[in-house]
């Protein structure tokens, strides 16, 4: 049986409603707050207002001897990167400057994120925090730790 586009706005619905924090939850009687605007703004204070510095993404993966976290970085001076790692929580965080546009008068399109970001993880295996390195190259941040060695689990025979 063929989906309705209804059916479709009701399912994005759904979502919207379970992704809805419990503030929003205890608050549904005052108004909701305004919905990010599709049509480009003049206005690029919109960064500094929601407080929230923007998200990095990151790839996360094992070889038999590291942990390795990925980040792509592309238009970050390494100069205005800070990468620390404290109790197995690592941070990523920095600067992306597009450079002068002081000139702007109207923006047409306005995609890129330029301002400050970040990114804390908590790694999913115990890692040597004495044994890491951090390269940047060709826009990608890559950070490897030396893995802790896990014992081997020893057979005990049962006598």
């Amino acid at each position: 049986m063929a989906r309705k586009q209804n059916d479709d706005l009701l399912i994005e619905d759904e979502l919207a409603a379970a992704f809805l924090n419990d503030d929003m939850a205890e608050n549904a009687d005052q108004p909701a707050p305004a919905q990010p605007s599709q049509q480009p703004s003049n206005d690029d204070s919109y960064d500094e207002e929601d407080g929230f510095p923007g998200q990095l993404a990151v790839d996360v993966y094992e070889t038999d001897e590291q942990l390795v976290v990925k980040a792509r970085t592309a238009g970050v001076n390494k100069e205005d990167l800070d990468v620390s790692i404290s109790d197995g929580i690592l941070t990523i965080s920095g600067t992306l400057s597009s450079g002068d546009d002081t000139d702007a008068t109207n923006w047409h399109i306005q995609e890129c994120y330029w301002g400050e970001f970040s990114r804390t993880l908590a790694l999913p295996v115990q890692v040597k925090e004495d044994e890491v390195g951090a390269v940047l190259r060709d826009g990608v941040l890559t950070v490897t730790f030396g893995k802790v060695k896990q014992e081997q689990a020893k057979k005990i025979t049962v006598q």
